[in-house]
């Protein structure tokens, strides 16, 4: 590595002010700073030092969320064997991904681990490389353009964006969503740490209300042409339908929805991760979990002969939609979430009452947590203001005596 080290120190005065390629310097000292640590570091004592920079935090979330990537790519390919299963065994349409797996020799087993693996990755991969290079690219546009270094903020957001999509999703709606998300929802408030909304559900938001049919439709949550197969919040809305999943199915990730959002099981594991590195906020994550049981159990409580979602309970809530994910990873979004310790617990109280709000109330849209996160990113800069002038006037009265 020493022979690497040397070639890119004898490069670095090409891209340092007064060079040749001086305009490409952020693209540069993003892949120098990525293999190496940064050659100006703080030595002197008068400044305060931190073990926990940008790039560990986000490599720490990065890893958090590996547990749900894992079953996306195995809960993908698992729902549509179950959906070729049911039709025979056939894979219906002129899809390339059933190409692909033929010719890669992928089967169609639902109880093979590796077969359900590999076909989610056929899935999973393409929207992870798209939303990876197209958003990857307006944020290497906006640094050279700012002349500001690339962070690795946006690694972190390549990843939750094709979680939180659906399976069939088309590759040129990914590329609109996420240059939506990035250009609108960050770069235009100044970039990494200044942006209001998290650019992942700026993206999805703007997906679901562009492209309802590709985002909200029954048919789009498994990947298998001509099946159509509700999600159980469809199915919890509709009292015309009968359940069809159990609840531990439900907790584990065996149902269908975005590819991956539905694990609990993956989320906790990814919570755990965020809470002992102190990088994610357990007040955060705990104030959600209680808002939520507490407006479900009050709508348990009031009950509705017209409504059949206000039967659901507590328990059901945190196991289907997207609610688990977006508590843990979402919601606990260092910029765009509550940052003081009394706004943090109104903040997330906020989010469990109005996804459930939401999925109650609108029969339309019956999965709320998208909405819930944007609408208590808006009010986290209040909550904040609440507290600090509530502290500044605590300090002024003490000082004064």
């Amino acid at each position: 590595m020493k022979f690497l080290r040397n070639f890119l120190d004898k490069q670095d005065h090409l891209f340092r002010k007064g060079g040749k390629l001086e305009a490409l310097f952020p693209i540069w000292e993003a892949q120098d700073t990525i293999l190496y640590t940064p050659g100006t570091v703080t030595k002197t004592s008068s400044h305060v030092r931190d073990k926990m920079d940008l790039k560990r935090m986000m490599i720490l979330v990065y890893l958090a969320l590996i547990p749900t990537v894992v079953m996306a790519f195995y809960n993908t390919g698992y729902q549509a064997h179950l959906a070729l299963a049911k039709m025979g065994g056939a894979a219906v349409g002129s899809d390339w991904h059933y190409s692909l797996a033929a010719w890669l020799g992928i089967g169609t087993n639902p109880e093979n681990i590796f077969s359900n693996l590999a076909f989610g990755a056929l899935f999973f991969l393409p929207v992870y490389l798209v939303t990876l290079a197209v958003g990857g690219f307006w944020e290497v546009v906006f640094a050279t353009v700012r002349k500001h270094e690339i962070t690795e903020g946006f690694l972190v957001t390549s990843l939750l964006f094709p979680l939180i999509l659906p399976a069939t999703i088309p590759l040129w709606q990914v590329a609109i969503g996420i240059s939506f998300g990035v250009v609108i929802g960050k770069e235009v408030f100044g970039g990494v740490g200044m942006n209001v909304l998290n650019p992942a559900l700026t993206a999805r938001a703007f997906l679901f209300f562009a492209y309802p049919a590709q985002i909200s439709g029954d048919a789009v949550w498994v990947a298998v042409d001509g099946f159509s197969k509700a999600t159980p919040l469809a199915e919890f809305a509709d009292s015309a339908m009968q359940l069809t999943t159990s609840w531990w199915d439900a907790f584990m990730g065996f149902i269908p929805g975005s590819m991956g959002e539905t694990s609990v099981v993956a989320c906790l594991i990814g919570a755990f991760i965020l809470i002992v590195t102190r990088i994610g906020s357990w007040q955060i994550m705990l104030s959600t979990v209680l808002g939520m049981a507490g407006f479900s159990y009050f709508l348990n409580f009031i009950d509705s002969a017209t409504n059949p979602m206000f039967a659901m309970t507590p328990a059901w809530h945190l196991v289907i939609g997207g609610f688990a994910f977006g508590t843990v990873f979402m919601a606990t979004d260092p910029v765009t979430a509550a940052i003081t310790d009394g706004g943090k617990w109104l903040y997330g109280f906020l989010i469990g009452i109005l996804v459930v709000l939401i999925r109650v109330i609108n029969p339309a849209f019956p999965e709320g947590m998208m909405l819930a996160i944007l609408f208590g990113n808006v009010f986290a800069p209040i909550f904040d203001r609440i507290f600090l002038n509530r502290n500044i006037k605590r300090r002024l009265a003490r000082n004064a005596k």
